[in-house]
This record gives C-alpha cells, sequence and structure tokens, in this order.
C-alpha cells in the first residue's frame, strides 16, 4: 500500500487548482497516506522544495484563484539529468507517487516520472480546456465567465461611443474560450484559428446590420489568431466605424474559481487518489459525457479533440 505522495501544480496557473490540492490532501490523509506539497512545479521536485501537507494547511483556499503551491517553468526537467534528480529526491523523500495539475507539458513530465517507477497520475489544469483526452479542464470555466464580465463592461463603452471593440481573450491554440465567450455576449464575429475568416465579410455584415439599426459591434478574438490591434484598424478603414481593440491578458486567469471549477476538481482530486491507493500510475483523469474516467498518458497526450463548428456556425447565424 502506498504510504507517500505528492501534489504539484505546473504551467499556468488555473482557477480552481487549490480545490484539486484540497481533495488530493484530505482524501490521502482520509486514507492514511502522508502528503508533501511540492512548490514551483517540477523545479520544487528536483530541488526538495516541499512541505508536509496537513487538514488544516488546506484551509480556507478552495475559493482562492492561483496555486498555494506556486507553479514555475522548470527547463531542467526536460532533460533526462533533470529526471534523474526528481527521481532521486522522490526515493530520498519516500514519494511513491505524485499527483501532478497541469497541462500537456506537465502531463510529459509525469510520463518521464512513470517510467522510472514514480507513480504519476495528471489532472487537466487549464484554462484554455486545450487537453484533448478530456472535455473539460479545471480553469476553464472560471476564465470564460472572466471573459464575457469583461466583454459585457466593454460593451457598455462600445454602445455609448457606437464603436467595435475587437477583444482578444486567451486560447493560444484554441478557440474554445473565444466560441463560447462570442456566442455569449452576443458577438458579431467570433475569430478563431479553426475557422477560416475574412476581413471584407466581416466588414459587410457590420455594415448591413448598422441598416437595421444596430450601432455598436463586439468581436472576439481568439489569443491563436493575435494582430486584434490590426483587425481592428482594418475593420475600421473598411467601414467608417471607430474600432478599438482590448487585450484582456491574464486576467482571465485569476479570479474566484466558479462552482463547476471547485466542483470538477475536488472530484478529480479525489479519484486521483483513489488511482495511487491501488498503486495504479501514468495516467490522466479526465471528464467523458460527464463522468471521471482516466488514460494512461501516451494515449491521451496521441488524442485529438474536436473544434465545435456547429456552436461557432450557430453564433455566426444569430449575430444579426
Amino acid at each position: 500500500m502506498i504510504k507517500t505522495i505528492g501534489v504539484l501544480t505546473s504551467g499556468g496557473d488555473a482557477p480552481g487548482m487549490n480545490a484539486a490540492v484540497r481533495a488530493v490532501t484530505r482524501t490521502a490523509i482520509s486514507r492514511g497516506i502522508k502528503v508533501y506539497g511540492i512548490k514551483r512545479g517540477y523545479n520544487g521536485l528536483i530541488n526538495g522544495d516541499m512541505i508536509e501537507m496537513t487538514e488544516r494547511s488546506v484551509s480556507d483556499i478552495l475559493q482562492k484563484g492561483g496555486t498555494c503551491l506556486y507553479t514555475a517553468r522548470c527547463p531542467e526537467f526536460r532533460t533526462a539529468e533533470g529526471v534523474d534528480k526528481a527521481v532521486e529526491k522522490c526515493k530520498e523523500v519516500g514519494l511513491e507517487g505524485i499527483v501532478v495539475i497541469g497541462g500537456d507539458g506537465s502531463f510529459r513530465g509525469a510520463a518521464d516520472l512513470s517510467a522510472k517507477g514514480i507513480l504519476c497520475i495528471c489532472l487537466p489544469g487549464t484554462i484554455d480546456n486545450d487537453i484533448s483526452c478530456t472535455e473539460y479542464t479545471i480553469g476553464y470555466d472560471t476564465a470564460m465567465n472572466t471573459a464575457l464580465d469583461m466583454v459585457d463592461k466593454i460593451r457598455d463603452t462600445a454602445q455609448s461611443h457606437d464603436r467595435c471593440s475587437v477583444v482578444e481573450v486567451m486560447g493560444r491554440n484554441a478557440g474554445y474560450i473565444a466560441v463560447n465567450t462570442g456566442i455569449a455576449c452576443g458577438a458579431t464575429e467570433i475569430i478563431t484559428k479553426e475557422i477560416p475568416y475574412d476581413l471584407d465579410d466581416i466588414a459587410k455584415k457590420m455594415l448591413e446590420t448598422r441598416k437595421t439599426g444596430k450601432q455598436h459591434f463586439i468581436v472576439v478574438v481568439a489569443e491563436g489568431v493575435g494582430h486584434s490591434t490590426e483587425i481592428a484598424q482594418v475593420l475600421q478603414e473598411k467601414t467608417g466605424i471607430e474600432a478599438r481593440a482590448t487585450i484582456l491578458g491574464h486576467v482571465q486567469r485569476g479570479g474566484t474559481p466558479t462552482l463547476r471549477d471547485r466542483v470538477v476538481a475536488s472530484q478529480m482530486g479525489h479519484y486521483a487518489v483513489e488511482l495511487l491507493q491501488q498503486g495504479i500510475g501514468n495516467r490522466v483523469v479526465a471528464m467523458q459525457a460527464g463522468k471521471i474516467v482516466d488514460f494512461d498518458i501516451k494515449e491521451a497526450l496521441a488524442m485529438k479533440k474536436p473544434y465545435d463548428e456547429e456552436l461557432h456556425m450557430i453564433a455566426r447565424e444569430i449575430a444579426i
């Protein structure tokens, strides 16, 4: 039976990570398993920057954004020497398993540790929802609601000045935040990497809808497309409508996690400890059809996630 595990957060922070850390810690302790909180991701694992967790050390973190364990990039861990250092540190401390909360890059590191005999369970923690094996990632719901709140505020100014607001939301490799935020805020157009777009067509649509009485416009752009300032300039030139670009940036990463993120993170953290308790490692915890499941790490990394083109088309059709 496993006696000691660690938990770490790696990569970009996401609202709900604290809820996952809390669930891992309290589930393990309730089952007689010692837990170490590893600070600053794999960097902390290599350097032994960790503390023993208690029931009370995770009190009052459920509602907080960010991660109480901090996070950091670790170039050293991408090397064979770095992985070997981490394995030696695990043996020194007595860590038999680790729960890794992060994205694809973090999962690859966990696969390397698993190959060296350290049981690893990965939880998908990224606001972009761009992990292929799962329909939902920790932090996604909070990020979308934050983006929606910001766009609603920007709309007030756009309406007051008869402007077009081009709003860039996060999503470096995926347009999921953009398409959901766009349809929720009634955007005139949503621009993502997954669907071709034409600024001439967007300008034409703006002019046509203005004839029906519409005076202000919202265009949501995914971070992966970028060029929001240039897009705003082109649309202004083509329509004669004043256009301003706003890049929301890291405000979408922070803030109090929503109920959904807290619940899903808690479910996944609990499930992770159950797997480790059974001596199972090298797995990614995921959500499929609303159920918590798990996949082999390499299998999970090889999966492809379809973009919701139908939702994108619905958004275009009803934005008239």
